[in-house]
């Protein structure tokens, strides 16, 4: 169908040439001097039409001599220089007979509406993530302005004193979640740059983090506080009920600082300071307020957990106040690499430690940070040979009282019994020792007040007992009876302020303090 097709668009246009194209042609001879065109040598043009060699097509003509012809796959135009002679050949029967190459102008109609379909499809295909697209950028928006508000919420919690309740950060949490579960849903959808989404996934993380670390430095320490309340409610029955015992809730406390009575006869309940400021995870260590006999009410006060393994102090710190202290105010941070267990004590602006796998114990001067002494001590066991029941690391542990500074310890000799050697605080020299009958491991803890070792021993998880004491003033040694309540189970160190008159306790990473009952001298 091509071939014809073709055949006609010539035999139209030589048919019906513009004005003035009969000349520019060639024909002004032959076809335009014929006033009929039926009568003209084209009218005899043969309708037997063969396919020509190539892309072209070829014809014959009736009429003798030669004739221009022009062909464009464009628009017809007057100008000769599209077209061309061809000069034809005369058969036996005298029929002239010419030929002329003819490109394949077919249009692609198929491939045109395939194309057409395509570009449907694609556009159709852009649309909808166009969509998408519009719908996550208003979702980043509000979410962004969530982002906003929260961060304009934790920099206020930062800068104010006030402590929040656990429904305030549990509020919090939640709003930061929901926008990591869009996060992680945008991300899995989202087809591109995702510059703005990780930005945003980052600052997310990060907002999670700060508001563990405000949970866990609640200024007030209001949380934990909290968590007691339930125990502390109690209080007044108990003080109800003590009134049937032989000892008196309430004696005349003597002097601060003196000596001037018949020991340890009760003890208060629990003042829960704060959790220490490393956190939870530090478990094992020992606080309390610095010794001085010559200013016994200036003393500073000293936090000092242990690594998460329990044995090496590394870090601590030091608080001019108690206000200070409880709201994690001016402190001045420390680090050595020798400190050992939980048996650490602050007196006279040095800190009393046991030096790091050794039976040594350093003297550490608090305004240089610098081990000013140290000294080996004789024959003790060291390295949780003989430490206290459920604590380890703690086979040297140092004490401070009114008469200043002691070490209790155990050796080989003893038989794991524990020995109180009494120490000179400038030189760590032993001046003189004891030995008592009571085994060191199965004690739990112990302090010294006024020369007297006290030593306690784990009921439950909630009591602990002040069951023995051993007097240096008189040798003699004995039994109690005094239940002192703890807050959580294990109780790693106890150390005792004479001029406060106050136990301080470090129990399973939260800071506690009690007031000591002494009993009367006779009058």
């Amino acid at each position: 169908m091509r071939p014809c097709l073709a055949f006609l668009q010539v035999l139209v246009f030589l048919l019906s040439p513009p004005a003035g194209a009969a000349e520019d042609l060639g024909l002004s001879g032959t076809l335009a001097s014929y006033p009929n065109p039926s009568s003209s040598p084209l009218s005899k043009v043969t309708s037997d039409f063969v396919s020509g060699s190539g892309s072209g097509s070829r014809f014959r003509a009736a009429s003798g001599g030669s004739f221009g012809y022009g062909y464009s796959s464009g628009s017809h135009s007057s100008s000769g220089t599209q077209f061309s002679n061809f000069t034809g050949s005369r058969d036996d029967r005298g029929t002239c007979l010419c030929s002329v190459a003819l490109p394949d102008t077919a249009f692609p109609v198929e491939r045109v509406e395939h194309l057409e379909s395509t570009a449907l499809t694609l556009s159709q295909k852009f649309e909808r993530e166009l969509s998408k697209v519009k719908e996550y950028v208003q979702l980043i928006s509000i979410y962004e302005k969530k982002l906003s508000n929260l961060t304009v919420r934790v920099e206020i919690m930062e800068k104010d004193t006030i402590s929040y309740t656990e429904l305030d950060f549990e509020l919090i949490r939640l709003e930061v979640e929901e926008m990591k579960k869009l996060i992680i849903q945008l991300k899995g959808s989202f087809v591109g740059s995702s510059d703005i989404i990780d930005q945003l996934e980052v600052e997310i993380r990060n907002m999670t983090l700060l508001v563990e670390v405000l949970e866990t430095l609640d200024k007030n320490n209001v949380l934990t506080i909290r968590r007691e309340i339930a125990i502390l409610k109690k209080k007044l029955k108990e003080c109800e009920a003590s009134k049937v015992e032989n000892v008196p809730v309430a004696l005349p406390r003597p002097a601060p600082g003196s000596c001037a009575h018949g020991g340890v006869v009760n003890i208060s309940r629990p003042a829960i300071v704060q959790l220490n400021w490393r956190g939870f995870a530090f478990k094992y260590g020992a606080w309390g307020r610095d010794y001085s006999p010559q200013n016994p009410d200036k003393g500073l006060y000293w936090v000092a957990p242990l690594n998460t393994d329990g044995k090496l102090l590394e870090y601590y710190r030091l608080y001019n106040t108690l206000d200070d202290l409880l709201l994690y105010l001016n402190p001045r941070e420390y680090r050595i690499f020798y400190g050992q267990g939980g048996g650490t004590v602050v007196y006279k602006n040095n800190m009393y430690v046991n030096w790091y796998n050794s039976r040594t114990i350093a003297k550490v001067n608090l305004t240089t940070n610098t081990a000013a002494v140290t000294q080996t001590l004789p024959d003790a066991a060291y390295n949780n040979r003989f430490s206290y029941a459920n604590v380890d690391w703690q086979d040297i542990d140092l004490a401070v009282d009114e008469k200043g500074l002691w070490v209790i310890y155990a050796t080989e000799a003893s038989t794991g019994n524990m020995v109180i050697s009494k120490l000179n605080d400038t030189t760590l020299v032993v001046l003189n020792t004891w030995y008592t009958k009571q085994y060191k491991p199965s004690v739990s803890n112990a302090f010294m007040v006024c020369g007297v070792l006290y030593a306690t021993r784990t009921l439950n998880t909630r009591k602990e007992e002040i069951f023995y004491y051993y007097d240096t003033n008189t040798g003699k040694e004995g039994t109690l009876n005094i239940i002192m309540h703890k807050m959580q189970e294990t109780v790693q160190s106890i150390n005792y302020h004479p001029f406060d008159q106050k136990l301080y306790v470090y129990n399973d990473g939260y800071l506690l303090n009690y007031d000591l009952v002494f009993e009367q001298e006779p009058v």
